[in-house]
């Protein structure tokens, strides 16, 4: 048994991966020459000068934008307003809670120039979950819009925040739209009364104006940039650590995978995957910065139909997104009927559809690579590589400088090809959960930190992700994945949607329930077994089938199986 353990070890130590990366890109990790975010930020702001660096464009047209120049300059007006006119101190926490908006990068860059801890907060939260982050984080100033600004007076109850900042939702337009924007808001009542004193953004970087010529902090490279907080799909969100070192560290990691196929003028990204999440703040928002490029703003993709006119006014060549959104946009006659010049696609977040990587390829011309990162990971581990091969189904190559182990339920090495929990290494891993030693403890172990995820690697290198541990079914003592299940129920041409969950019988035994969402009213039970019965094997099937009319989701896509496990528990 030693001996297959060590044999396993050599396996990954000898990083077979590294042999397969595309000729332009090498293996080896090298880091950014920039000491902080800050730093990188500034540089990237002076190269670019008068390029277009943001725009935000709405579903209905309206769209408002900023150079590098004014993002460098209007940042650091925010950074000095938050140094000199709140007395904030470098390492105080800063929440900021708003959708994708020209004052978002103003904000984020504002807080990492000053040396301010970054604490990205979903707008959508309720009071109460908006109150457990804030409350959690010990965030002193919170920037949030203008649309959710009802939620203040219970969201800030008990916790330390002194200064809120509200920004508009039609702040940095032009003059005529942003007029027009306010009129329609207020004629809808879509803009409560904060019922606090708030200090309105764009007065915000007035102040900071007046300080601009003095000195900003330059944190150490290991001092905290980020909490970014999990996702709390399988429990209470935690605070991931990340230092000024560790986002660093995965900038370069992807820009090493990615430079290969960016162009030096006339990129333009479609943002509309949400900045507050770890994916599109590292890739979208800080990679394509620093490269220049034109970053198309978004502030929501649902339905897809809001993302239309931002296609149409926009020569889009890269995008990201997540299975939901690709599979989604795949149904508009509109994209499909006039498919856009995507030259590069990312999937994240969430297990990519092999029918739908498929489709978009046939639709779009171009593949879908799929990567997979956590937030305790900066956030990437592994992509599958632009320029070099696409494997459908799996999350790539290990991106420069990341060590990976596939492991056993007692912690041993499991040989390549075998499934187990991925545990992970590398420079772009946090420090910790804020606050949580005991999760801490739980989830790093010498150095690796234990993804929860369940994994396989082959001969050459690439991973897979079969599921999450915790969503793993035992069924009989056979393991069933609920990723399988649900793209085997999904190839049905009536399922427009599955979720799978475990569920116990009378006699205590855990068998596969599904729940569906039907893109055909006359799909039954019957018709749902039978195509189970063609496409998966026995214990696979779900004994037991619920027909909705949604799932409940996260921000960015991703199915909460353990909103749905508790629904079945309590029923």
């Amino acid at each position: 048994m030693a001996d297959n353990v060590a044999d396993a070890k050599t396996a990954y130590s000898q990083q077979p991966w590294r042999k397969v990366y595309a000729s332009d890109i090498s293996p080896d990790f090298e880091a950014l020459p920039d000491a902080n975010l800050g730093a990188l930020i500034r540089h990237s702001g002076q190269r670019f000068g008068d390029r277009t660096a943001f725009t935000t464009c709405l579903d209905n047209g309206l769209s408002g934008s900023l150079s590098f120049a004014e993002v460098e300059r209007l940042s650091d007006q925010f950074a000095h307003f938050l140094l000199s006119e709140l007395g904030l101190e470098p390492g105080d926490r800063i929440a900021i809670q708003m959708p994708n908006c020209l004052a978002y990068p103003l904000a984020a860059f504002g807080v990492l120039k000053a040396g301010l801890v970054l604490v990205n907060v979903n707008p959508l939260y309720t009071a109460p979950e908006m109150q457990q982050q804030l409350k959690d984080s010990g965030a002193r100033a919170l920037v949030l819009i203008d649309l959710f600004a009802e939620k203040l007076e219970a969201g800030l109850d008990r916790t330390d925040v002194e200064h809120v900042i509200l920004a508009g939702v039609a702040d940095l337009f032009p003059l005529l739209s942003r007029a027009l924007i306010r009129t329609v808001l207020m004629l809808k009542r879509e803009l409560p009364a904060p019922g606090r004193p708030v200090i309105r953004f764009m007065r915000a970087l007035e102040l900071g104006r007046t300080h601009l010529g003095g000195a900003l902090p330059e944190p150490d490279s290991e001092a905290l940039a980020a909490l970014q907080y999990t996702g709390g799909t399988t429990g209470v969100p935690k605070g991931a650590m990340l230092s000024h070192a560790n986002l660093l560290a995965n900038l370069s990691q992807i820009q090493a995978i990615a430079r290969p196929a960016l162009r030096d003028q006339g990129e333009t990204v479609l943002t509309a995957l949400p900045l507050y999440h770890i994916f599109a703040f590292s890739f979208n928002l800080l990679v394509f910065y620093m490269n220049g490029a034109h970053n198309v703003l978004c502030p929501s993709p649902r339905p897809p139909s809001k993302l239309r006119k931002a296609f149409e006014k926009y020569p889009v060549t890269k995008f990201s997104g997540v299975n939901l959104l690709f599979r989604g946009l795949l149904k508009e006659d509109w994209f499909r009927n006039h498919p856009p010049a995507i030259d590069m696609s990312i999937a994240g977040g969430t297990a990519l559809h092999e029918a739908v990587a498929e489709e978009w390829q046939q639709v779009v011309g171009s593949p879908i690579c799929e990567g997979y990162g956590l937030s305790e990971s900066s956030p990437v581990v592994s992509a599958n590589q632009p320029s070099g091969e696409i494997r459908l189904g799996t999350i790539g190559l290990p991106v420069p400088g990341t060590e990976i182990l596939i492991l056993d339920d007692e912690g041993s090495v499991v040989p390549p090809g075998e499934e187990g929990e991925l545990a992970v290494r590398g420079p772009q891993l946090f420090s910790g959960y804020w606050q949580q030693e005991e999760e801490t403890r739980n989830a790093i172990r010498d150095g690796w930190f234990l993804t929860g995820d369940m994994a396989c690697m082959n001969e050459d290198g690439f991973l897979r992700i079969v599921d999450r541990k915790k969503d793993m079914i035992d069924v009989g003592g056979f393991n069933v994945y609920p990723n399988e299940v649900e793209q085997a129920l999904e190839r049905h041409p009536g399922i427009d949607e599955a979720a799978v969950v475990g569920h116990r019988d009378e006699e205590g035994n855990e068998c596969v329930l599904a729940f569906v969402v039907r893109n055909d009213s006359a799909l039954d039970e019957d018709m749902v077994r039978a195509h189970a019965r063609d496409n998966l094997t026995g214990y696979k099937r779900p004994q037991q089938i619920v027909f909705r009319d949604e799932l409940p989701k996260t921000s960015v896509g991703k199915v909460l199986r353990k909103t749905l496990r508790d629904e079945v528990s309590s029923g």
